[in-house]
């Protein structure tokens, strides 16, 4: 495959490494920027992994909760410009959205399309004439409903509807405390991405994964065969501190971490919790957004006008 410019600048914004380090990543890996960003974090040449997956869209994303808090809907709706996402009836469109998945339970898309919307026929017929109404593409992208027994559900909304983050605090009734707890907790969620709950939920291909980039890394230090089997465990158990919800360092407080946060304000209200959930949705993850040449496209219509 053909190293181009843009796919090196590609790679350099998601890793912030060098450009000719980009370029050779890209060239052992073919061009393929996923495999890429693993030899640049192997060669402990990048500086930004933990937003390298993050690809922008554009859209809403949207939580409701049941008047006890037993109860939680996060949606995701996509649109095809950040204008139309600030569009009140765009934005009214993804909290009626979220109200339904609230007050169903659909196991998918599909399911949830074939719901009814009001004096608007079903969901899917909503969406088509919102699609005619506003002149834009919009999608159902996902959406989960949260109900486990014993638990009560808290969100955070970041970024007037980018990023909603929702904490499952398991406890004996919701009061002020818990909804404060859950909330800290969940701008937690938002700000620091973490992948888990707790180091116990990371699954095996995760963590061999690590594994081997850490082994890799080590490599590249020139340490000895028999001294990184020794040294990767120390590796991983620092990474999942990173990536488990709990052993994060909190942010509101860097003298704790987010396991201890919660048992001191549990024990000041003498009220059992412990977070066992979390959602986190992010408009876009993983969509990849096209790259438009706005003066070529005006360009190429100035052209078509003319002929």
């Amino acid at each position: 495959m053909k190293i181009t410019a843009a796919l090196v600048k590609e790679l350099r914004d998601k890793t912030q490494a060098g450009m000719m380090d980009c370029k050779k990543a890209l060239t052992e890996t073919d061009g393929d920027i996923d495999k890429a960003m693993d030899v640049l974090r192997e060669k402990g040449l990048s500086k930004a992994t933990k937003k390298a997956d993050r690809i922008a869209a554009e859209g809403l994303v949207a939580a409701k909760f049941s008047e006890d808090h037993k109860q939680a809907a996060v949606v995701e709706i996509n649109s095809e410009t950040d204008f139309v996402a600030k569009n009140p009836e765009f934005v009214e469109f993804v909290d009626k959205i979220a109200e339904i998945v609230l007050n169903n339970d659909v196991k998918d898309v599909e399911a949830l399309k074939a719901l009814p919307y009001g004096e608007e026929g079903t969901v899917d017929e909503a969406l088509i004439q919102k699609i005619s109404k506003i002149g834009e593409k919009l999608s159902i992208r996902r959406f989960i409903k949260l109900q486990t027994p014993g638990n009560v559900y808290v969100g955070y909304v970041h970024g007037g509807g980018k990023i909603v983050a929702v904490t499952g605090i398991k406890t004996d009734a919701f009061n002020e405390t818990v909804e404060k707890v859950g909330k800290d907790v969940a701008m937690q969620i938002a700000s620091m991405s973490p992948k888990f709950v707790m180091d116990s939920e990371a699954d095996q291909e995760y963590l061999e994964h690590e594994k081997e980039i850490a082994r890799k890394q080590l490599e590249e230090e020139g340490k000895p065969a028999q001294m990184i089997e020794k040294i990767i465990p120390g590796k991983i158990k620092k990474v999942l501190k990173e990536v488990c919800l709990l052993d994060q360092k909190f942010v509101k407080n860097g003298d704790l971490t987010v396991e201890q946060y919660v048992a001191e304000e549990a024990k000041k209200a003498g009220q059992d919790m412990a977070v066992t959930e979390m959602v986190r949705y992010e408009v876009g993850e993983g969509i990849e957004k096209r790259n438009e040449d706005f003066a070529e496209e005006v360009a190429k219509q100035q052209a078509e006008a003319a002929k």
